[in-house]
C-alpha cells in the first residue's frame, strides 16, 4: 500500500491491491470544488485511465461534509462570463471523466453534498452515504439555477424530484436519495467504511476484464435508442465472451471451482 500527497494535501490518494482511494482534503472549506481541487483529481483521474493494474476507484471526504459545490468566494473574484464558461467546462470534463473512466467509481459521502458536490455524487457509478448525510443542488438560494449538476441528477432521479430539488434548493435526507436513485446504498454513519470496503472488495473479486467491459458498455447505451442499444451490448458482449477469464469462469463453475482470473498488468 502507498500513499502520495498533493500541493496543499487538497486530494490524497491511497492505492490498495487494485482499488485507488481518492480523499478531498479541504475540510475546512467542505472540500469545494476549486480549480485546484479540479486540476488534481483531473490529473489523476486521466492517469488511472491508463493504468490496467487499477480496478476500482473511491472518492471520499474529510471533515463534516463531502462536499459543498465550486468555491464561491472564488468565483466572485473573477467576474467574468468567459471565466465562468471556462470553470463550467472544466468541471463538466471532470465529471464525465468520472463516467469514461474504464473502471467502477465510487462515491464515499457523509455530511452534505451539495450542487456541483451532489453533481459529484450523480456522475459516480455507485454512491454509498453515511445515514446522516444530505443532498441538494442549491445554487437557487443564491440566485443561481445549478444547471450542470442538473444534467448529472437528471439522469439519476426522476424528473420531476430533480426539478423539484433545483428550483426548491430543498434538502434531502440519505434515505430519501436512495430511494430516488441518487445513491446505491446507506450505512450507519459507524459502518460506512466498512459497506464502501466490502463493495469495493466484491467487485475485485470479479473478473477485471468484464468489469471493464461492463463498464464501458452501460453509460453509452443509456444514451442509445432501444435498438441501437441491442446492436451495441451484442458486440461488446461477444467481445467480452472471447476473454480468456469467460472460458476460464465457465470451466471453474461446470467443474464446481472458484475461477482465477487473468491479473492486469502494472503498467
Amino acid at each position: 500500500m502507498n500513499h502520495s500527497q498533493y500541493p496543499e494535501d487538497i486530494l490524497l490518494r491511497e492505492d490498495a491491491d487494485g482499488a485507488v482511494y481518492f480523499t478531498l482534503n479541504r475540510a475546512d472549506k467542505f472540500n469545494t470544488l476549486s480549480e485546484a481541487m479540479m486540476d488534481v483529481l483531473q490529473q489523476e483521474l486521466d492517469l488511472i485511465a491508463d493504468q490496467p493494474s487499477v480496478r476500482c476507484v473511491v472518492i471520499g471526504a474529510t471533515g463534516k461534509g463531502f462536499c459543498a459545490g465550486h468555491d464561491l468566494r472564488e468565483m466572485r473574484a473573477n467576474p467574468d462570463q468567459s471565466y465562468y464558461q471556462a470553470l463550467f467546462r472544466r468541471c463538466s470534463r471532470l465529471m464525465q471523466s468520472i463516467v469514461a473512466l474504464p473502471v467502477p467509481v465510487i462515491a464515499k459521502v457523509q455530511g452534505m453534498a451539495t450542487a456541483a458536490g451532489c453533481q459529484l455524487v450523480a456522475s459516480c457509478d455507485l454512491a454509498i452515504a453515511a445515514k446522516s448525510a444530505s443532498f441538494a443542488v442549491s445554487g437557487i438560494n443564491v440566485g443561481l439555477f445549478c444547471s450542470t449538476p442538473a444534467v448529472a441528477l437528471s439522469r439519476n432521479v426522476p424528473a420531476k424530484r430533480a426539478f423539484d430539488m433545483l428550483v426548491t434548493g430543498s434538502f434531502i435526507d440519505a434515505d430519501t436519495a436512495l430511494e430516488w436513485g441518487l445513491l446505491s446504498a446507506v450505512a450507519p454513519d459507524s459502518e460506512l467504511d466498512n459497506a464502501v470496503t466490502d463493495k469495493v472488495e466484491q467487485i475485485l473479486s470479479k473478473s477485471p476484464a468484464a468489469v471493464r467491459f461492463g463498464k464501458a458498455m452501460f453509460h453509452p447505451q443509456r444514451q442509445m435508442p432501444l435498438a441501437d442499444a441491442y446492436e451495441f451490448a451484442g458486440n461488446v458482449m461477444a467481445e467480452n465472451m472471447m476473454s480468456p477469464d469467460v472460458a476460464e469462469g465457465i470451466d471453474a463453475f461446470l467443474g464446481k471451482r472458484k475461477p482465477v482470473w487473468e491479473q492486469p498488468g502494472n503498467d
